[in-house]
């Protein structure tokens, strides 16, 4: 099963929450990840209550696991490296190398590698693989069903990533135009 994921911008919007809900409810992701770095955790809970509590499991906090009781998973980076004790559901974490997707993706439920393309949203956050790579990572069962292409992935090509082996696509700037 190929796994569509939308992160949200790191600021937030009006109207987020309902087009979060009919990202959802529309087919257009699989799960949500609520990535809110310089906010506070009333402003996300905010955000959390005004999404129905029926679409809470397919959500992903990137920070602010306090709320973790309120979503299906949690996703490690730089900022939040470990789960909190206990934790049950859905895990996930960002690497930014072959070789670091190789030491940690049999830990998770998922991983995510970048940047695949050139980014999106993020100007000068350029592809870091060569296609040559990417392929030999897929036919030496690096990339597979548990890793996820970050990075410049726009909804146009989910056909293109799941063609190049990934088990799923992270999908940022594209998501939110």
């Amino acid at each position: 099963m190929f796994t569509t994921v939308v992160i949200t911008l790191p600021n937030f919007f009006q109207g987020e929450a309902e087009r979060i809900t009919s990202l959802l409810l529309e087919g257009k992701a699989d799960l949500v990840h609520i990535r809110k770095p310089d906010s506070s955790l009333p402003e996300v809970e905010r955000l959390l209550q005004a999404i129905p509590s029926e679409l809470h499991p397919r959500l992903t906090l990137h920070e602010h696991f306090g709320l973790r009781e309120s979503v299906g998973g949690l996703h490690l980076n730089s900022r939040c490296p470990s789960a909190p004790e206990g934790w049950q559901g859905r895990l996930s974490r960002s690497c930014h190398s072959i070789e670091e997707v190789a030491e940690t993706k049999g830990l998770y439920d998922y991983v995510s590698l970048s940047p695949v393309f050139n980014s999106v949203s993020k100007r000068g956050y350029l592809a870091a693989f060569t296609a040559e790579q990417i392929d030999k990572a897929r036919r030496e069962g690096l990339i597979d069903e548990r890793v996820f292409a970050l990075g410049g992935v726009r909804l146009s090509m989910l056909e293109e990533v799941r063609e190049m082996g990934f088990g799923g696509a992270m999908i940022l700037g594209d998501a939110w135009r």
